[in-house]
């Protein structure tokens, strides 16, 4: 049987993770139904699920990365009950009250962490930039009880003052590399999973923002590059003397983290 404060962790497939501790549950930056369409450009590029994820029958919290329609999926929101609070970057936040959501909190980089039930805190760090002028949300989660830290991220852009917050036990990234000619990167996780763990030597790496069970279709999904994967950061932490586990989850699967978190060894 499981601690009131073991977290669980369940893959929907691309950036959609459930999160279960304390009898509560969060989901994060679902895609559960329909399609997954950028600015109504179906032709430019198309993400087509085999089945739909039925939606969780209790969700307590909502947690939003990114406005953008992988994190902040239209279908899938307008599906959930208004009356699930939010917690957001500020884009994802736009988007969520653009859709009736009734209590949306926009968390910020620097802010003081949202305290969710008393068993989980949420600490907003600097996640991916998008253009210019706009930068999403990487979220840290410590346990209330036991101090475990769990960094989640879907883009593969770490915050370099990360390390200050002392080792990390999980993190959730991509560990591979997408991106366009002439472009660059739109997903760096082939560098961006080792960066990573040399800043917080986590215990356990859950790769994220990989299609296990989506296809792909229109213009993009023809030219778009990949590097990086679980063999080769596997090898690149052992060359750097690292024991961080590296398990690729698959669609639907349960991870109960009954890991020791570095907090308990450290006091």
């Amino acid at each position: 049987m499981t601690s009131q404060a073991t977290m669980e962790l369940t893959w929907f497939d691309v950036n959609a993770w459930q999160i279960d501790i304390g009898g509560r549950r969060i989901l994060v930056d679902p895609w559960l139904i329909g399609d997954l369409v950028f600015s109504g450009t179906a032709w430019l590029l198309r993400g087509v699920r085999p089945a739909p994820v039925p939606i969780p029958d209790q969700i307590d919290l909502l947690l939003l990365s990114q406005g953008l329609e992988d994190h902040a999926h239209p279908e899938t929101l307008k599906a959930l009950d208004k009356t699930i609070p939010v917690v957001a970057s500020a884009n994802g936040a736009k988007v969520a009250q653009a859709l009736g959501f009734e209590s949306v909190t926009a968390l910020s980089p620097g802010e003081p962490a949202f305290r969710f039930a008393d068993v989980l805190q949420i600490q907003a760090l600097p996640g991916a930039p998008i253009g210019p002028f706009l930068t999403e949300n990487g979220y840290l989660f410590t346990v209330c009880e036991t101090g475990l830290k769990v960094y989640y991220e879907p883009h593969g852009y770490p915050p370099k003052d990360l390390e200050t917050l002392g080792p990390v036990d999980v993190v959730i990234t991509p560990i591979v590399s997408l991106g366009l000619p002439g472009i660059g990167p739109l997903i760096r996780g082939g560098e961006g999973a080792f960066e990573l763990a040399k800043l917080v030597k986590p215990q356990l790496i859950l790769p994220t923002a990989e299609g296990g069970n989506i296809t792909y279709k229109g213009l993009v999904s023809s030219v778009l590059t990949g590097s990086g994967g679980v063999e080769q950061l596997r090898s690149q932490l052992k060359s750097a003397g690292l024991d961080t586990r590296v398990e690729p989850p698959q669609p639907m699967q349960h991870f109960t983290l009954d890991l020791q978190p570095y907090a308990a060894s450290q006091t």
